[in-house]
C-alpha cells in the first residue's frame, strides 16, 4: 500500500518554488525519485529533497499548476515544510510576489513577524 499522498496547490512559477526551497535550505533536483516509507520511490518533474527521510515530487498537472506528492508518515516533512506543505507555500508565495514586484520595478522589504507570518513592503523606484 502507498503513502504517497499528492496535493493540488496554486504553484505555477517552478523558479519561486526553487527558491523558496533555497531560502529554507533545501535542494530541488529535476527528474528524480522521491523517498517515502519503506524504500517506496515516486517519480517528480522536479523532487525537493529533504533533510529526513522522504522527499516532496513536485509533477506538472494538466491545468498547468504543480502537484507536491510525499509520505505524510510519522511527521518527518511536516517538521520540515509545515502541515499540508504550509510553510512552504508561505516562502512560495512570499518568493512569488518579490520576483513579481522587482519585475515591475518595485522595492521589496521583507519583515519577518513574530507570530511566523512574513510581512512584504512593496514600494516604488
Amino acid at each position: 500500500m502507498s503513502h504517497f499522498t499528492t496535493v493540488q496547490t496554486q504553484i505555477k512559477d517552478i523558479e519561486a518554488l526553487k527558491k523558496a526551497c533555497e531560502e529554507m535550505g533545501l535542494t530541488v533536483v529535476d527528474e528524480g525519485e522521491a523517498r517515502g516509507y519503506g524504500n517506496r520511490l515516486t517519480h517528480g518533474d522536479h523532487v525537493i529533497r529533504l533533510n529526513g527521510p522522504y522527499d516532496i515530487a513536485v509533477n506538472k498537472q494538466k491545468d498547468g499548476t504543480y502537484g507536491l506528492t510525499t509520505d505524510w508518515w510519522d511527521g518527518h516533512v511536516e517538521q520540515e515544510v509545515g502541515t499540508n506543505y504550509g510553510h512552504l507555500i508561505q516562502m512560495y508565495g512570499v518568493c512569488k510576489a518579490t520576483a513579481e514586484a522587482r519585475r515591475r520595478g518595485h522595492m521589496v522589504q521583507r519583515r519577518n513577524m513574530a507570530d511566523g507570518s512574513i510581512k512584504l513592503c512593496i514600494g516604488g523606484v
